[in-house]
């Protein structure tokens, strides 16, 4: 064994403990915001790099493992990073970082006054970095227990994230994420007990050898039991009504990071159990079904809204669906193109929601019945989303249309009925996403403010001839207000930029590498699909992930 065999397996918990230090030093450090921002960068920057560390590793030496405490194994804590949890981390601590980039430019825009704010230093900071070790932990679970611990770690952060601010529309949504959540983790919970009641164990990679031993009633109960609770965090139709209502409420980082990751974990947790507990599953023909709703009906969802914030929502919960196809295919090509999409999805979604957020702070507004001319107003802004929408629409060369791609062939070798259904569903999706997008683009970008249709008080006042329309400056003198009154009553107000006001640069810039994320997973389309086939061949064989986490006496 070489000395980088010896030392790289001590890195495995690190992405789960640099965060929480960097949570602990934050609250020691919540009178000084600069020092917060020092710490959290620092931290986050050091977690992609172990990130990257642990994907070469993998790569080369196969999974990692690192027993915790003192136990004798199989009986304690097992970290384990193979190729598919090594490339999630990688991607993750990506967004969690220029998201958290994003937030400070917002923080330091609105001059890091708590009162003022969206997202106050003194919680965010430290909420953020305890939500980031939460992922990870999911990701590096190696038992079901653990992976509860890390769902519920990232949870509990996600619930004060998703309130910031205290208004009554947040507490609302996030009322409904809490009790939605809760619902899930219950019912986890009941499915870990059962696992442990039919098998003895919790471990991931015992479980692997020890279901196959159980009657097929019982394993079938115990998969449908996960697959429930993941299915409802990963927003799986019909589990997936609770998403569009919780996130646009929340923070534009909150709302990037929430789009971008929670519901990929809940995805994560269907390829490994689906993968590893369960390779000869009864339920691929459900999975297929839950995958073709998942994204028809959410992407009619898309179509039929006028805010870009719900549009991008139920977006959201459509591609879950493709991600779901791949996995319901159970081929080594299809669960290659499942882990493929998920990375390319987390890093379009969140720079369409970073851009949904430099939106609204432009305009005062993302609803498309109120805007126009952003494109005039801001060309960067209007390039990235042109970008970004057309890679989540599937417009060859970009990632999105390799993706899909790779998926449709998948499909197409299986060539099952249910699986050329799937095929052709996944075509429609995307030609929808791609009227949907357009949508956006040519109402709130490309059309002039003047065009914009306004309020129905506005619309009568033209007609009868009784408008006063009075151009003004906002305080600060920096933002058009153009005010519509019908006998000295104001009825309808739309903000507009002038040129005189820039987007904060911070903020435009994390946007900007985020989208040129997303790209670079396009050039790198090639080495990243060989990647995944690999990750893929693994998990399908199970044999890499159950020999590296077990002794050879207990594989029994």
């Amino acid at each position: 064994m070489n000395l980088t065999d010896v030392a790289v397996p001590n890195l495995v918990p690190l992405p789960v403990l640099l965060p929480l230090l960097g949570a602990a030093l934050t609250l020691a450090f919540r009178r000084s915001p600069r020092l917060q921002r020092g710490v959290s960068i620092a931290v986050l920057a050091a977690v992609v790099a172990v990130a990257g560390a642990l994907v070469w590793q993998t790569d080369v030496n196969g999974p990692q493992v690192l027993w915790l405490g003192a136990w004798q194994e199989p009986l304690g804590i097992s970290l384990v990073a193979d190729r598919l949890s090594a490339l999630m981390l990688l991607v993750s601590g990506i967004v969690t970082l220029l998201v958290l980039v994003f937030a400070i430019g917002q923080g330091q825009a609105d001059s890091d006054d708590e009162s003022e704010s969206e997202t106050p230093l003194t919680i965010f900071h430290p909420t953020y970095l305890v939500l980031s070790a939460g992922v990870a932990n999911a990701f590096l679970a190696g038992d079901l227990f653990n992976l509860f611990v890390g769902f519920e770690i990232l949870l509990f952060s996600s619930y004060v994230l998703i309130t910031l601010g205290g208004s009554a529309a947040r507490i609302h949504a996030g009322t409904t994420y809490v009790v939605v959540s809760l619902l899930s983790s219950a019912l986890f919970l009941v499915a870990i007990a059962a696992a442990y009641a039919a098998t003895g164990t919790v471990n991931l990679a015992q479980l692997a050898i020890r279901i196959g031993d159980l009657a097929p009633g019982v394993a079938l109960v115990l998969q449908l039991s996960l697959l429930t609770a993941f299915a409802i965090k990963a927003a799986v139709f019909p589990m997936s009504a609770w998403l569009p209502d919780s996130y646009p409420t929340a923070p534009a980082p909150v709302t990037a990071v929430f789009a971008g990751l929670l519901t990929k974990v809940g995805v994560y947790a269907i390829i490994r159990t689906q993968t590893l507990l369960f390779p000869d599953s009864p339920l691929q023909g459900l999975l297929m079904w839950a995958a073709l709703l998942t994204m028809v009906i959410g992407i009619l969802g898309a179509v039929s809204q006028s805010g870009l914030k719900r549009i991008l929502s139920f977006t959201l919960v459509s591609h879950i669906g493709y991600m779901i196809f791949g996995i319901a295919l159970a081929t080594p090509e299809g669960t290659a193109g499942a882990i493929f999409y998920v990375a390319h999805h987390i890093t379009i979604q969140t720079a369409l929601f970073l851009i949904t957020g430099l939106v609204e702070r432009l305009a005062g507004t993302t609803s498309l019945d109120r805007l126009g001319g952003l494109a005039v107003a801001s060309p960067v802004l209007a390039t990235l989303f042109f970008v970004s929408a057309m890679n989540l629409s599937g417009i060859p060369p970009l990632s999105g249309f390799l993706a899909k791609v790779g998926l449709l062939n998948a499909g197409i070798e299986l060539g099952t009925p249910l699986a050329w259904l799937l095929v052709v569903g996944g075509i429609v999706t995307s030609l929808l996403t791609l009227y949907a997008l357009t949508k956006v683009w040519s109402q709130a970008f490309w059309r002039t403010l003047a065009d914009a249709p306004r309020s129905t008080e506005t619309a009568a006042a033209i007609e009868a001839g009784t408008l006063d329309v009075e151009p003004s400056a906002d305080p600060a003198g920096t933002v058009l207000v153009d005010t519509v009154r019908v006998d000295t009553v104001r009825v309808d107000t739309v903000r507009v930029d002038t040129g005189s006001r820039a987007l904060p640069r911070t903020m435009l810039g994390a946007t900007a590498a985020m989208t040129v994320v997303g790209l670079l997973i396009t050039v790198v389309a090639g080495p990243l699909f060989a990647y995944t086939q690999r990750a893929a061949t693994d998990l399908m064989s199970r044999d890499p992930y159950i020999t590296s986490v077990l002794p050879v006496e207990v594989r029994r």
